[in-house]
């Protein structure tokens, strides 16, 4: 019989690219006893920057089967390792816009939220107003000079056509072509593994134990205790006074949803227990669909393990289109599609999706179910999307790697994909809000002593990819908790817009 576990202060949940900042900046406090588990294995060599380690025989992703609409079933990949999808995806690290937190609460405004950009970024390349130059992750962008000839061409056909260059796509409100900041350097990725944990594991108070997978967070009436985990197929509860919830926005609505915490009558059908009725838990979920235009290549454009899978992109109405640098049978092991493409991707969709439990195992996935393109308005923005794709094609800039466009998608938008880039299962509001689920502390309402801090707690998806906002959620929930919300940034000037 295992010897029962220390009581952690905290426990966090999920070692990914939130967990490990929060279980790095709350273990700097040495009175705290920290325990960080992580369902996947340490992190090990953050790997090239050019391969992505998520194809159907991957050891450090987890798959989920999902539905993009009705009648189209496919799978998602999420990185299951220390640094969790930042760990295993493309780089991708362009914040969140100034005026997308005009959906936030009034406490994560852009300028509220500003602070914590800065802090957690070491960006020497920017305005100093909007960059921090000593934190934690690198961002790095690929100069003209060193880009692949696809993103090369890319821009070029981009300005031929009219749109603007931005030089810095983590500026406020950035919109035009220009280069990708990445969590990288020099082709490989740094994930917050490497950036955040891996630096302080020899601190005596934290705790980090891999190939442990949270089942349910225990609750002594409405107050939580710990978490059951299970470790090599036993169940053990690992008690704590708070649990932070940082399982990704799949992860973690399903486990708040096993431990009691949703719909009564969804969570009752199931014969589950209720600690609390919070019918938003998994409700209404944003994510931005993709459909892609293959091209033949004019020529075989060389291409190594670390030239970044995007290099540039174009920002422009809520649409963005990614110049891919290679196919995706050399990017991602075990996927069998052979063309060069570009991505249409909508970043401002009406779709919402919606997540439900399967069964009341917890071991079975999710009901994952994405709706995606179902308003007219979505159709007619990748219409609209995909006409202005077609247009860089047939440009004589972008001419200069592509012979012609392959065959377009119909009205039924074959190759509809996502872009992984799921968020707000858990959204934030009010308590008056029956459908948030944390209040604008990430703490979850109905309970005691449980927070979020991932990105299930965008009250709306981002209009650019995620991954740098769930650092700064994870950095400004973890301040929240200290008890501090104005971290030493103000030495260096608010930024305030």
């Amino acid at each position: 019989m295992p010897a029962p576990d220390p009581v952690a202060d905290v426990i966090v949940v999920g070692g990914g690219s939130s967990g490990c900042v929060v279980a790095a900046r709350l273990s700097a406090n040495p009175d705290r006893a920290v325990l960080l588990i992580e369902a996947g294995p340490g992190s090990g060599d953050p790997g090239p920057l050019g391969l992505l380690p998520v194809g159907p025989r991957s050891d450090v992703a987890a798959t989920y089967p999902v539905e993009l609409l009705p009648g189209h079933s496919t799978t998602i990949a999420r990185g299951r390792v220390l640094g969790g999808s930042g760990a295993v995806n493309g780089g991708y690290f362009i914040r969140g816009t100034a005026s997308d937190f005009r959906s936030w609460p009034a406490t994560w405004s852009y300028s509220e939220v500003l602070p914590y950009f800065r802090k957690l970024e070491t960006d020497r390349a920017g305005n100093s107003r909007w960059h921090g130059d000593d934190g934690p992750m690198p961002v790095t962008r690929i100069g003209r000079e060193s880009m692949h000839p696809v993103s090369s061409a890319f821009l070029d056909a981009c300005a031929t056509e009219g749109f603007g260059y931005a030089a810095d796509l983590n500026a406020p409100n950035a919109d035009g072509a220009g280069p990708v900041p990445l969590n990288a350097v020099a082709g490989r990725r740094i994930s917050t593994a490497a950036a955040y944990l891996e630096p302080i594991l020899g601190r005596p108070n934290l705790r980090v134990r891999t190939g442990v997978v949270a089942r349910r967070v225990v609750f002594d009436g409405v107050r939580a205790v710990g978490v059951e985990a299970e470790i090599a197929g036993e169940l053990r509860l690992l008690p704590a006074r708070q649990v932070v919830l940082c399982a990704g926005a799949i992860g973690t609505a399903h486990l708040l949803m096993h431990s009691g915490i949703g719909s009564a009558q969804h969570l009752s059908g199931l014969g589950l227990p209720v600690v609390a009725d919070r019918p938003g838990v998994g409700r209404d979920f944003g994510d931005h669909p993709e459909v892609t235009l293959a091209y033949r290549p004019r020529l075989r454009v060389p291409r190594n393990e670390h030239t970044a899978v995007l290099e540039a992109v174009l920002e422009v109405d809520g649409i963005e289109i990614r110049p891919y640098t290679a196919p995706f049978a050399e990017i991602i092991p075990g996927v069998a599609d052979p063309d060069p493409r570009l991505g249409v991707a909508l970043m401002r969709p009406d779709s919402r999706g919606e997540l439900t439990l399967r069964s009341s195992d917890p071991a079975d996935p999710p009901v994952v179910r994405y709706r995606y393109l179902a308003s007219a308005a979505d159709r007619a923005a990748m219409r609209s999307g995909l006409d202005l794709a077609r247009g860089l094609l047939a440009s004589a800039a972008f001419g200069r790697v592509a012979a012609g466009a392959g065959p377009s998608p119909s009205e039924t938008f074959e190759n509809l994909g996502t872009s992984m880039h799921l968020s707000g299962t858990c959204r934030m509001g009010s308590e008056a809000d029956r459908d948030a689920v944390v209040d604008d502390r990430c703490r979850v309402i109905g309970v005691d002593e449980v927070l979020v801090a991932d990105t299930s707690v965008m009250p709306v998806v981002t209009s650019r990819g995620p991954h740098a906002t769930a650092v700064m959620i994870a950095e400004r929930v973890s301040a929240l908790i200290e008890g501090d919300a104005s971290p030493a940034h103000d030495a260096q000037g608010s930024g305030r817009v």
